[in-house]
């Protein structure tokens, strides 16, 4: 943590939804005049995606058929670690991309499924840290400790597996077996590193469907947010005016003393409500240290 060169990170799985939260955030710093500086976690993984399945088939020879992106050996989580600090300590550190698809080969001018070259960060007021690893805890990092304000995006089990399954065919051309065989394999691996980081947290937004979703995987449509609530919980409630929120979000209310339910539709307005006095908390903290 840093008062001068404060972190915000964002954690969920593939499919969560953080993207969405990403934007919600790059708003805030719109509207309040905030320059960010930008990591993706896709950035960090330790191999391109040909070298992936190389090594996917690797361990699948070894005898382990369930090695995949959410585990810590396929991402450079040290060095991510060490960006953090430096972030932390100086207001410095780098990134790159990785490419998912043609339209960013575009972009970038590296074929999809590699990485573009590193870049320094420019001249920020925070870093913003969105992807899988954010609050990974293990015998090697520690991530969590560095990061300001923690944010998990964890819809639940079914919708995100709709939400992925989704993504994957319309955006990236997989077929619906290939995305299920992914969601198989990266199962034991979720488990014990993706959803342990939910109690690293400061804030949780869980959406949950009010349509069924009981087979993920012949659903025609995502449900949408009006088929949706929100759950929101506070890891320390103390601070958050649930008053004034409950007053401001039309049928909101609380199902326990740290959480509010709030309608989906109303992701937008209650991600500002709540977020945007964290975020200038930790700004008007920066111009006090400097």
């Amino acid at each position: 943590m840093s008062q001068l060169h404060p972190i915000i990170s964002i954690t969920g799985s593939s499919g969560a939804g953080t993207t969405s939260v990403k934007r919600i955030f790059e708003l805030i710093f719109r509207r309040e005049n905030i320059g960010a500086a930008f990591i993706e976690g896709d950035a960090f993984h330790r191999y391109n995606r040909a070298d992936m399945k190389a090594k996917i088939a690797e361990e699948e020879a070894r005898g382990n058929p369930n090695f995949t992106h959410f585990h810590p050996d396929a991402n450079e989580l040290e060095t991510l670690e060490s960006i953090f600090a430096e972030y932390a300590q100086s207001g410095t550190g780098r990134t790159r991309t990785y490419i998912h698809d043609e339209e960013e080969a575009k972009t970038y001018g590296v074929p999809a499924g590699n990485f573009s070259p590193w870049r320094e960060f420019g001249e920020s007021d925070l870093l913003f840290y969105e992807g899988l690893h954010g609050c990974a805890v293990t015998d090697k990092v520690n991530l969590p400790r560095h990061a300001d304000l923690r944010i998990g995006v964890v819809p639940v089990i079914n919708l995100e597996w709709i939400q992925k399954i989704h993504r994957d065919r319309s955006a990236r051309g997989y077929s619906a077996e290939a995305v299920m065989d992914t969601i198989l394999r990266r199962m034991p691996d979720y488990v014990r590193y993706i959803t342990p980081q939910f109690t690293q947290t400061n804030i949780n937004f869980q959406r949950v469907p009010i349509v069924d979703t009981s087979n993920p995987f012949i659903a025609r449509w995502i449900p949408t947010p009006d088929e949706s609530m929100l759950v929101i919980r506070f890891a320390n409630p103390r601070g958050i005016d649930f008053p004034y929120l409950l007053s401001m979000i039309h049928d909101s209310f609380m199902s326990r003393p740290n959480s509010i339910v709030v309608p989906g539709n109303k992701l937008d307005l209650a991600m500002q409500l709540i977020l945007t006095p964290l975020i200038l908390q930790l700004i008007e903290r920066k111009r006090r240290a400097a």
